[in-house]
């Protein structure tokens, strides 16, 4: 049974987060490092997806006042607020590494079963795939798309859809996105908990379920949901003072750099 990290970390502003999951993937590349992280924003934040264009946030009135940071991963716009983040970063050698919609579906199908233990029946989108399984899980892999989305799409994340998104009664709750480098992984997503005021057509799964889930105890869960399908034991961690200082490098090179943010 392999061994990961697991760091739960308090909240923290958007460039920081981005710059560890960034820091989480150098690892996986350079030094084979899995990893399995759970995080939260410190303000509402909006996030864009790497190909997006910077000028798109102004068609967003609601979030005009949120500060924005821009993702390595592509998709839509995510206004972060109330909502559980969370990250993995595999290196090329892990089997799912190279299967893109596997290692989706495998932590989507986690979430699935770590809600259901709370009474919150979600599930996953559908569309008729090929079949694998890996560990306790079934996964399912598609044709893969562009990396840029199409000029039509919504702004917003969570305006749109993909097969391998989490809904309930119908609303999409969680997505995920992934970047890759030298064979390794990083994937990260949200789940979103509660309306914010910053995105008012986006509800949460407390607003669509009218269950009261605390994020501590959905962690707890998911996280064991997610250990049992990747047959891994995940062992508490914080960050060293080196990966810190990494950090504040990526942070002040990227993520709270305008040059970075603006860049399309």
């Amino acid at each position: 049974m392999s061994r990961w990290r697991l760091l739960v970390d308090p909240p923290q502003d958007g460039p920081w987060n981005m710059a560890v999951d960034e820091l989480l993937l150098e690892l996986a590349a350079d030094q084979g490092h899995s990893a399995l992280r759970f995080y939260s924003w410190r303000q509402p934040t909006l996030s864009l997806g790497y190909f997006q264009c910077y000028q798109q946030r102004h068609q967003h009135t609601a979030s005009a006042d949120c500060p924005v940071v821009r993702r390595l991963t592509g998709g839509g716009a995510i206004l972060h607020d109330q909502e559980i983040t969370y990250s993995m970063a595999l290196p090329a050698s892990h089997p799912l590494a190279p299967l893109r919609d596997s290692l989706y579906r495998l932590a989507h199908h986690s979430l699935v079963a770590a809600l259901g233990q709370f009474g919150v029946m979600a599930a996953m989108c559908d569309q008729p795939l090929s079949t694998a399984r890996v560990g306790a899980i079934k996964v399912v892999s598609s044709p893969s798309s562009d990396a840029q989305q199409q000029k039509k799409e919504p702004f917003l994340c969570f305006e749109r859809r993909a097969p391998t998104d989490v809904v309930y009664g119908g609303q999409k709750i969680a997505g995920s996105a992934q970047r890759r480098r030298r064979g390794a992984v990083l994937q990260h997503g949200s789940l979103i908990l509660g309306k914010s005021p910053a995105a008012p057509t986006i509800a949460g799964l407390r607003d669509l379920s009218g269950i009261p889930l605390e994020p501590e105890q959905l962690i707890n869960r998911w996280t064991h949901a997610l250990a049992a399908a990747l047959g891994i034991c995940c062992e508490p961690a914080v960050l060293t003072a080196d990966e810190s200082c990494r950090v504040a490098e990526l942070v002040a090179a990227r993520y709270a750099n305008p040059l970075w943010t603006e860049l399309r």
